[in-house]
């Protein structure tokens, strides 16, 4: 992308250096601050004028090379401030602008802010509260909110070193990228902690933090400058010991990356922090990483245990940033997903490493391909390197396309490559830009240099170009053709959409004993594979490449027949990709039905994750028949009948994570369907639990259990969870119980349950937790879009301080809609509305919608048909 079609900052003026101090901090009312910021400026060219980023601060004063600003203006919508002197500043390597601001210490989870929580045990007398609870501070600046913070040039190339202070009470803790450097007496009370000065870095890494924190701590195994590296994760004062498998994860991890990159960990600190409120997941400031509690917190007895596979996995990713994003970073945010896509990827590989019991990649396959796919396979995706005039529209852009599509496409190459030889490419480039900026070109040049092939050659068109193929195979005796297309879920691609030609890897096995043919990739729009075994074939081998495959009728029915032959990810991929080509009209949802009906007697849970995902999605397209409703109801209880009585309610000592977790989604399911015994089990359990027996529901089915006795129940069951919500204590009590609550089984109840998300008692960070399950609840959905629609003012008063909260709320809350006619209401309802901010998530939704729509109405009657010949109906 030229820079000409970017909205960027002058470049007559470049930030070298920040000393930044923030002073008379307002613990309460209106929460304001004071600040001082001392920029090192190099003017490149002589100007009257400065502008800079600045958003809802205040400037007193700027001064400069004895000048001080005879005009002070703001552009609210660009988020810019201009300086304006009376004298031409003059060309200077190191001029020093100072200018003395305030600023709002907000709500909004972006830029310096302030997260309420309930303490667990008695906090120091100084953190401030309120009727809502107890506060701490930290801040969130990525993608562009450091300019909610200070003054200053808030772009990714526009890197610096920082010097930060902060004037806080003498009873708090403070933390910044940096370890302290010293703490001075301030004012009666308070004291002011400054830092050791930061690396070269852009703005959105500077990150600092305050409030009653404790925390847990090791070290490195490596020296790193013959030192070990401390490792600690704070948590306000309580939750510390919650914090100790994060902290055993990251220590080993760092060392892990210092390793495979080649690049041992550059900062002298590793700080890992819990943020009771939290936009994202994590976020991965240099040195100082903060995470949503869920992300980072652990409970070995009260936690559900998928949570210990969500904490490794997140500390991963963030720590792959330490290098992959923040010693390197991406020149423009057109190339986020150089950041995103690769800390995804090799976050996974992290945890392989670790933890390879987990099959954490057909984890991958279920859960970040699918999802990728899902987005890809409308019209309104966009391509992995995407336009991005400003950073005002870059929140769209951190989705599953820069995260899942392109750690996808890095696993698809690392398997062709190979995963040596990926990464050593990978540290050559680390090492050529560090403490810089790169392109993508950047890393195709040195992948190339490592492997000996033209990697731009064969990959580019998977970054620049939208979409992705449906291999379409042909038989005849011994050899099949297959021929590339675009995949549209819509199912109506016209040829000006079908132009690209991708390289794809077909890693085909064949023949009894399921073995590779030599490697071979697709480069022409068709042709044919001679010497394949006609008893067994299958392409896409474990599911590395990023396309769908669209096999004839009667072998996608003797692939399911042959699963013993097909490794976990082959399974996934098999039920993932006749479910997406039944929503195209490129299969049928009767084939579809017939292949997870094979799957009966599965043993893996990732395998059952996505059959029942994809079962789940077909119910729910096809909610509004009653007749087709109930029949596939008694399809999915025929299904998992044999599986949830098989493994019972017990838990094992030692069991397995998977085995857990394959009970909890078969009891949920079982007691969805119908199944009697579970659900006379489920309600038994949590009457007990009402009754005050906190052992009746084992920690990983509190989820399940909860669910059943709210979907099955009634008021009694939805206060009761209602009330768990309000006083858990549990790290994770709060997520389950809104996705338990979206389960209710009435209009009347879901508006009640509406009514309380928009509460202050749910907090902004998870109100699209209750609203998923709601859109995902066919007794609620509806009432859901008519909440949204006359409650307007309400809903976007609460979320919209927050972009990238809204835009998740409203994708959650309006995909799961298979009607043409709600297609058209939410197009109407947000045509009069400002909408930049989730622009491309209205497309997505509209998009989604359609697509249900035209599959319901093209395969009503045939599904219909195929439920009652094997009488379903």
């Amino acid at each position: 992308m030229a820079t000409a079609d970017r909205d960027v900052l002058s470049k007559d003026v470049k930030p070298q250096h920040y000393e930044i101090s923030l002073f008379d901090l307002e613990l309460g009312g209106s929460y304001s601050f004071q600040g001082t910021v001392k920029i090192t400026l190099q003017i490149r060219r002589s100007t009257k004028e400065i502008v800079l980023n600045a958003f809802q601060l205040k400037i007193h004063s700027a001064t400069i090379v004895g000048q001080e600003a005879v005009k002070i203006s703001y552009d609210e919508k660009a988020q810019r401030a201009t300086l304006v002197f009376a004298k031409d500043l003059p060309t200077f390597p190191d001029s020093i602008l100072e200018i003395h601001y305030a600023g709002v210490m907000n709500d909004a989870m972006a830029g310096f802010y302030r997260s309420k929580y309930k303490p667990t045990v008695t906090p120091v007398a100084s953190v401030p509260n309120d009727s809502a609870g107890h506060y701490m501070f930290s801040t969130q600046f990525e993608s562009s909110d450091a300019r909610r913070a200070l003054p200053c040039f808030d772009e990714p190339n526009l890197k610096a070193t920082f010097d930060f202070q902060i004037e806080i009470p003498d009873d708090q803790v403070a933390l910044c990228n940096m370890p302290e450097k010293e703490v001075l007496r301030a004012k009666e009370g308070r004291k002011t902690v400054s830092f050791e000065r930061t690396p070269v870095m852009s703005t959105y890494l500077l990150a600092w933090a305050f409030g009653d924190f404790e925390y847990v701590e090791d070290s490195t195994s490596r020296k790193y400058s013959g030192k070990n590296i401390p490792v600690r994760v704070y948590t306000t004062r309580g939750l510390k010991e919650q914090g100790q498998f994060a902290l055993e994860n990251a220590s080993k991890i760092v060392d892990y990356f210092s390793e495979i990159f080649r690049i041992d960990y550059p900062l002298p600190k590793v700080d890992l922090l819990a943020v009771h409120e939290f936009s994202h997941g994590a976020m991965e400031n240099w040195g100082l990483i903060t995470y949503r509690t869920t992300a980072v917190l652990f409970d070995e007895k009260n936690s559900d245990a998928k949570y210990k596979n969500r904490v490794a996995y997140v500390v991963a990713h963030e720590l792959a940033h330490q290098w992959f994003g923040n010693l390197v970073t991406m020149d423009w945010w057109n190339e986020l997903w150089l950041n995103e896509g690769f800390a995804t990827w090799v976050g996974w590989l992290a945890i392989d490493h670790f933890y390879p019991e987990w099959n954490v990649w057909a984890q991958f396959v279920t859960e970040a391909v699918q999802q990728a796919f899902t987005l890809d396979a409308l019209r309104g995706s966009h391509p992995i390197e995407v336009p991005v005039r400003d950073a005002l529209e870059v929140d769209q852009v951190f989705d599953a396309i820069s995260y899942l599509k392109g750690s996808s496409v890095i696993r698809m190459l690392s398997g062709h490559l190979g995963v040596d030889t990926f990464l050593s490419g990978v540290s050559d480039y680390l090492k050529a830009n560090s403490y810089g900026n790169a392109t993508t070109n950047d890393l195709w040049m040195a992948l190339s240099k490592a492997s000996g092939t033209n990697v731009n050659e064969f990959m580019d068109i998977w970054i620049r170009k939208i979409g992705f193929p449906v291999l379409t195979v042909a038989e005849e005796p011994g050899q099949i053709g297959v021929r590339q297309t675009r995949f549209l879920s819509t199912g109506d691609v016209k040829p000006e959409e079908d132009e690209t030609l991708w390289w794809i890897p077909l890693g085909l096995k064949t023949g009894q004993k399921a073995s590779d043919i030599a490697s071979q990739a697709l480069t022409t729009k068709e042709e044919t594979i001679r010497h394949v075994d006609d008893t067994f074939y299958k392409l896409n081998s474990d599911q590395t490449g990023f396309y769908r495959t669209n096999y004839p009728p009667a072998r996608l029915v003797q692939l399911g027949n042959s699963k013993q032959q097909l490794s976990i990810q082959d399974r996934i991929g098999l039920v993932g990709d006749a479910s997406a080509l039944a929503i195209a009209g490129d299969c049928t949802t009767a084939a579809l039905l017939a292949l997870c009906a094979a799957f009966k007697d599965e043993t893996e849970y990732l395998v059952w994750l996505q059959v029942l995902g994809s079962v789940g999605s077909v119910r729910s397209v096809f909610a509004e028949n009653e007749v087709i409703a109930h029949a596939l109801k008694s399809f999915t209880l025929k299904l998992v009948t044999g599986a949830v009585e098989k493994i019972g309610w017990e838990f094992e000592p030692n069991e397995g994570l998977l085995i857990g977790q394959l009970r909890s989604l078969l009891i949920t399911t079982a007691g969805g369907a119908g199944h009697t015994s579970t659900i006379s089990e489920a309600r038994k359990r949590f009457a007990a639990f009402v009754n005050g027996d906190r052992q009746a529901i084992h920690p990983n089915l509190r989820l399940a259990v909860f669910r059943i006795a709210i979907s099955q129940g009634g008021e009694d069951e939805y206060e009761a969870v209602k009330k768990e919500y309000l006083n858990t204590t549990s790290v994770d009590g709060k997520e389950i119980g809104l996705q338990a609550l979206g389960r209710v089984p009435t209009s009347e109840l879901a508006k009640n349950f509406l009514e309380f998300q928009f509460s202050p008692s749910v907090a902004v960070q998870d109100i699209h937790s209750g609203s998923n399950s709601l859109a995902h609840n066919t007794k609620a959905r509806n009432t859901l879009w008519h909440y949204i629609q006359h409650q307007w003012p309400t809903v976007h008063g609460k979320i919209s301080a927050n972009p990238v909260v809204l835009a998740r709320f409203l994708r959650l809350s309006l995909s799961q809609f298979a009607n043409h006619d709600i297609e058209r209401e939410i197009s109407t309802f947000f045509a009069d509305k400002d909408t930049k901010a989730y622009d491309k998530t209205l497309a997505q939704v509209s998009d989604t919608v359609r697509g249900n729509a035209n599959y319901k109405e093209r395969d009503e009657a045939l599904l219909l048909e195929w439920l009652k010949a094997h009488d379903y109906v």
